[in-house]
């Protein structure tokens, strides 16, 4: 995307976050902010600080220009009101929509210069001789008209900006100023309606333009003589204050007393030229997508509907290009809206796919757990299998042979395996229980072969355990192999028993009963 030769595309990604940045603050197009954002080093504050307070020069530049080209002298430049009266009588018909510069204010929590005491104190003398002279003057200008354009051509701008701080009134910071003309005009008018904004000029446009609203700058010399009346008759009236009120209408107010460093500035650059004095500033998208312009001016005393004529033929003059402005700023927010939610929607589907993805690897990395678990386990039971054969061949070989027919007290003992099978076969007396459970475990081997096995080494880390146990029936004995003990003290003589397997369940029941 391009503007005007300026590719975004190109920018990085601190320069796209900065201009974002200062288009939601400033409202200014990327064609006009890229290039301030530039000169300001890609610094939002400052570029930020320039829209508001103006661009000031460029030390830098001034450097290098100083070296190239020497300097030139300094002409000074004295203007006042009455001067601008007179230029404004003579000159030619003006345009119909002046421009509102923005002004430079005293900066929020600077605090004001005061001299120190003992330098104050020596200097008291000068300054009542100073207010002395300056009333007198005042005086005679009254009475002279000609004498103020006179000292005007003569006098130096530094006078003429000591003049605004000849009142006594302490310098304060755009919004605390506001807050004070607020104060001041409530205890001199008492309570009233209309809705003074609490902040500084600057911000006021701003609000306008953000909000695309009217601003009705209203200027008060508290000396005039007028001021009194016309605030009471015409400002306050219901006319205008209904008017003002009016929603419809999209009309904020920002008032200032011109004995204040802003609204003086505010009065030479809305080129006051009568006290009492309004303006209506709004927005003019004809001029620059920032430009805000003065497109009315009421000035000296008027009436009531004077000045709400002169307001609603200034909004209706200008009303339309700031609908469509309107139009033009909710297709965008619409506009961006929909891309929001495409965005979010899109985020979401895919936050499930990524879900849905990660679901798929737990089960695949489930099912490969549960196929390793399964081969380890039947490698462990194929392992068990073997080593408990090989306990069998090797615990086969060690089994004593059946005793002869000389040994009297030989012990017969009678086996029904779980196969059915009956086995009859005599064990020594002094024989151990365990040899007959051996004997069981290990019949299938002895039946394979009619030689015992030899040579067969015990499996290593194995360890047997028997899953079966010797009951004999009427009555029901068991024979415990952990219980020990010889064959002929555990069963007799003789006896029939039964090779009953030994389970976890059944297990437990015998434990209970």
């Amino acid at each position: 995307m391009s503007f005007s030769g300026l590719d975004i595309s190109q920018l990085s990604d601190n320069e796209k976050s900065a201009l974002d940045t200062y288009i939601a603050v400033t409202g200014q197009e990327p064609s006009e902010a890229i290039p301030l954002l530039r000169r300001s080093q890609w610094n939002v504050q400052i570029a930020i600080s320039k829209f508001f307070d103006g661009e000031g020069p460029d030390p830098v530049e001034e450097a290098r220009a100083a070296l190239d080209t020497p300097s030139p002298r300094p002409n000074r430049q004295t203007q006042n009101l009455m001067t601008d009266y007179l230029a404004a009588g003579f000159s030619p018909a003006t345009r119909a929509a002046d421009p509102a510069p923005r002004v430079t204010t005293q900066p929020e929590g600077q605090p004001a210069y005061r001299p120190p005491f003992i330098l104050a104190l020596l200097f008291t003398p000068l300054n009542l001789l100073y207010r002395l002279l300056y009333s007198s003057f005042r005086l005679f200008g009254a009475l002279f008209p000609f004498l103020p354009r006179l000292f005007n051509t003569t006098a130096s701008s530094a006078l003429q900006g000591a003049r605004r701080n000849t009142n006594g009134r302490r310098p304060l910071g755009p919004q605390d100023t506001a807050a004070r003309f607020i104060r001041e005009f409530e205890e001199e008018y008492g309570t009233h309606p209309l809705p003074f904004l609490e902040n500084g000029y600057n911000m006021a446009l701003e609000k306008a333009h953000q909000d695309l609203k009217f601003v009705l700058v209203v200027l008060l010399a508290p000396e005039h003589d007028d001021t009194n009346s016309w605030v009471r008759d015409t400002l306050l009236s219901r006319e205008v204050v209904d008017f003002v009120n009016d929603p419809q209408n999209d009309v904020i107010v920002w008032g200032g007393n011109v004995q204040d460093s802003e609204a003086y500035q505010v009065a030479n650059s809305l080129r006051c030229t009568k006290f009492p004095f309004a303006a209506v500033v709004v927005h003019t998208p004809s001029v620059s997508s920032t430009a805000m312009s003065v497109v009315s001016r009421i000035s000296g005393t008027t009436s009531p509907s004077e000045v709400v004529e002169k307001l609603r033929s200034a909004i209706s003059q200008n009303k339309e290009p700031l609908e469509r402005i309107g139009a033009t700023r909710a297709e965008q927010q619409a506009s961006r809206s929909i891309r929001e939610q495409q965005d979010s929607a899109y985020e979401r589907s895919l936050a499930i796919d990524r879900e849905r993805a990660r679901q798929r690897r737990e089960a695949e990395a489930a099912r490969q757990r549960e196929d390793q678990e399964a081969a380890e386990r039947q490698a462990a039971e194929e392992k068990r299998i073997h080593d408990l054969q090989q306990w069998k061949r090797w615990r086969a070989q060690t089994i004593p042979d059946e005793p002869s027919a000389e040994v009297k007290d030989a012990v017969r003992v009678s086996v029904r395996l779980p196969s059915g099978e009956r086995v009859i076969r005599k064990f020594a007396p002094e024989a151990n229980l365990e040899e007959l459970y051996a004997y069981v475990e290990c019949y299938d081997i002895l039946q394979e072969s009619q030689e015992k096995p030899t040579d067969v080494e015990k499996p290593d880390g194995f360890e047997h355990e028997y899953w079966f146990r010797l009951v004999s029936p009427m009555p029901r004995v068991v024979y415990e192999v952990s219980a020990g003990g010889s064959i002929r003290e555990k069963i007799g003589r003789g006896g029939n028993l039964l090779v009953e397997p030994i389970d976890d369940e059944s297990d437990g029941e015998e434990q209970e009963s």
